[in-house]
């Protein structure tokens, strides 16, 4: 039996493909989630988000002090610097804004 013309090759997926697939689809859950949070959660959600930024500094700083061993390793650097500049802004941004939220809870005297 004679296959069709674009089942006779065999490809695969690139990675990159796969990886920028996945990538898409947590940022619409991501998104949707964070939505869907009522008013009340978002304070601890707020929370969350700066733990996780802050995973994310000790991975990018790994990165980038491990980069020295391998050839080509400025890439890794650059990345890790990258990665640490904006996860450091999205930490100090996330306490600012959690602190003028619990800010709008106290009383006016206080």
């Amino acid at each position: 039996m004679a296959l069709p013309a674009y089942a006779a090759e065999t490809s695969t997926i690139s990675p990159t493909v796969y990886l920028a697939a996945i990538f898409a689809m947590a940022c619409f859950v991501g998104y949707y989630v964070v939505w869907s949070v009522t008013p009340a959660l978002h304070t601890p959600l707020m929370a969350v988000t700066n733990a996780i930024s802050s995973v994310i500094i000790v991975g990018a700083i790994v990165a980038a002090t491990a980069s020295g061993a391998v050839e080509g390793g400025w890439i890794a650097k650059a990345l890790g610097g990258v990665a640490v500049a904006l996860a450091s802004v999205n930490i100090f941004g996330g306490f600012l804004v959690t602190q003028r939220m619990l800010a709008m809870y106290k009383k006016k005297g206080d």
